[in-house]
């Protein structure tokens, strides 16, 4: 459903977004503190199922039988897990743009303690249900976080239309995954994740909005440059585009979840599609916008007409009929719909 708005003030000629948003960031920042629940990372991890592992303790060593998860799910809470786990390079880039004074200093402290116990809660569930090789994502964790992370964005422009994009993936991200967990502790978890992440895209969202009004055609660019550039934080995983593959694959977070879940819902929330106040630039960028959607559009039928074939069967044997057609065709037709 479109939100109305109010129309938006005249655009002016330059506008320093840091300090003029800062109201807007300070409002937004007592609204999230007020929605804000409190919670316990070591009361989503199941310890009554935990055992030692093997080394100075003497426990079981890991082997892949022991975990009930998926290999899709595997990978999916395996880069989940490593993007929080970057925090450090995050908390680095965000206040590198925003800054520690001011009511934005105050946000990025506060979505840094948040986001923390996403990794301690994650990697504590998957030790318990011996859910991952603990040495093989140890070695991950070292070479990703290792690595660090520059999210490449420009302007403050760019790293707010980021962030409000990046969370609300990650929201569909961390969500999927403990839906498909197919174990109660798992999904109870990914749902608490995904909960603290909606509530970081609500926080950049309304800030994008108040950005939106104040400068209309940088902020319209931005976005176009990062929804048709985007990439994942997550990005730098060591086998990230493998693992990727196959969580896409499994329906987990593909490029339909990715443009019918996250880019459509966040276009039409803050209108952007249909505002009247945007100059040349701000058409342009909604016109790249508008193409990219259609481009994943395409790929995102291409992706489910590939999962169709593979489902059906291929094995069949080739026994000619009356008619001359054989069985294997008259049986693959069965699955195609319409005429």
């Amino acid at each position: 459903m479109t939100v109305s708005r109010a129309p938006a003030p005249p655009a002016r000629a330059h506008v320093d977004l840091l300090s003029e948003l800062e109201p807007v960031v300070a409002r937004e920042l007592d609204r999230h503190l007020a929605a804000a629940q409190e919670w316990f990372p070591h009361q989503y991890v199941p310890w009554s199922g935990a055992q030692d592992f093997d080394g100075p303790l003497n426990g079981e060593p890991w082997h892949p039988g022991q975990s009930a998860l998926t290999p899709a799910v595997r990978d999916a809470l395996l880069v989940n897990l490593l993007t929080e786990d970057n925090l450090p390079s995050y908390h680095h880039e965000i206040v590198s743009r925003f800054g520690r004074d001011s009511a934005w200093g105050t946000w990025v402290n506060r979505w840094t303690a948040e986001e923390g116990r996403h990794s301690d809660a994650l990697r504590g569930y998957l030790h318990a249900v011996r859910g991952l090789d603990p040495v093989e994502l140890e070695r991950a964790r070292m070479t990703h976080v290792g690595n660090g992370y520059d999210s490449g964005q420009p302007t403050l422009a760019h790293a707010l239309a980021y962030v409000t994009i990046q969370e609300l993936a990650t929201r569909e991200a961390h969500r999927n995954a403990g839906q498909a967990c197919g174990e109660p502790h798992g999904t109870r978890l990914m749902s608490r994740i995904a909960a603290d992440e909606n509530l970081h895209m609500i926080f950049y969202r309304a800030v994008c909005s108040d950005a939106l009004d104040m400068a209309p055609d940088p902020m319209a660019a931005a976005f176009a440059d990062v929804i048709c550039e985007f990439r994942m934080p997550g990005h730098g995983i060591p086998g990230f585009r493998g693992r990727a593959a196959r969580i896409a694959t499994a329906g987990i977070y593909d490029v339909a979840v990715h443009r019918d879940r996250v880019l459509l819902p966040l276009l039409r929330r803050l209108c952007l599609m249909d505002r009247t106040d945007l100059g040349t630039a701000g058409e342009e960028a909604r016109d790249r916008i508008g193409h990219h959607l259609e481009v994943l559009a395409d790929r995102s039928r291409r992706l489910q007409k590939l999962r169709d074939h593979r489902q059906r069967p291929h094995n069949l044997p080739s026994v000619p009929t009356p008619e001359g057609s054989t069985t294997t065709e008259i049986r693959q037709g069965s699955d195609r719909s319409g005429p």
